[in-house]
């Protein structure tokens, strides 16, 4: 009998779009015979999966679940072929089973529902990227799905004492916050966060459009430039939106915390958009 590899049962699922399981039982069938191993699948009646798995998957939704208690959470990206079937009910359903699946357990299984999703929309179906979240220490994770699904957000953002993260002040805080990142962007919590290469590339690309200046003068510019960047690259230095920007985040942060009698903080957090990551 020959050796079947991980490498030949995930070539074959690429292949086929049906779950590992079923792809290695197929190949132990064929004797690690790829084609047939196809063939097989096909006589089980999911060969139509496989002729629609070359066609790329680009809509899809943002689904998300956080647990009750707010100490886990997950964002994922789901994928299908035509924004008509990310707008099916059924596909969204799958979208928001996969999600508390992966809550539960990030190495979740199902292929079974994708495989059923698929034989009922008839579209080649894929969960892309997920993200999961688990609090340690006080703290809690939300979410937000922008309206369609097309944008989602996960935060952790912790604070000092435990009833904090029991105050509607401290829960608004948290949404507030979710919102301000599906709304502006941001791509890092604060500036220490932000890659040194990012950083020394936008110090460069600052330098090179007032060169001609006295050093002094470009000394300045350079860094009113970068503090700019940040005020868009980074969480906390972004206006805050539910104020018109007439305030930062941090230091909206820093009012509700001093009104709480606490430090929160804004641990990590993540942004999704349907499509982003297809072709890079």
């Amino acid at each position: 009998m020959a050796q079947i590899t991980a490498n030949d049962v995930a070539k074959l699922r690429e292949m086929t779009n049906v779950g590992m399981m079923e792809c290695k039982k197929a190949l132990i069938e064929a004797n690690g015979d790829i084609n047939l191993a196809v063939e097989i699948l096909r006589k089980k009646g999911i060969a139509s999966a496989a002729t629609k798995a070359g066609r790329e998957a680009r809509e899809g939704v943002i689904a998300q679940f956080i647990r009750p208690d707010s100490r886990v959470g997950v964002l994922v990206e789901v994928n299908c072929e035509t924004d008509f079937v990310a707008r099916n009910e059924k596909f969204r359903a799958f979208a928001d089973l996969v999600a508390r699946k992966l809550a539960d357990d990030p190495n979740a299984k199902y292929d079974t529902e994708q495989l059923d999703v698929f034989n009922s929309l008839r579209e080649n179906i894929k969960v892309s990227r997920f993200v999961r979240y688990e609090v340690e220490g006080n703290g809690v994770v939300a979410a937000y799905i922008h309206t369609g699904g097309k944008v989602g957000v996960l935060v952790e953002v912790g604070a000092g004492k435990e009833e904090t993260i029991k105050n509607d002040t401290f829960k608004q805080l948290v949404k507030d916050i979710t919102l301000q990142i599906a709304a502006a962007s941001p791509a890092v919590v604060s500036r220490e966060n932000v890659p040194s290469n990012v950083l020394q590339k936008e110090r460069e690309i600052a330098a090179e459009q007032v060169k001609n200046k006295p050093p002094q003068v470009i000394e300045k510019i350079v860094a009113g430039k970068l503090e700019k960047f940040y005020q868009a690259y980074c969480l906390l230095d972004q206006g805050f939106v539910r104020e018109n920007g007439d305030i930062s985040v941090k230091d909206h942060i820093n009012k509700v915390a001093k009104e709480l009698n606490d430090t929160i903080t804004v641990r990590r957090f993540v942004r999704f958009q349907v499509g982003e990551t297809i072709g890079n």
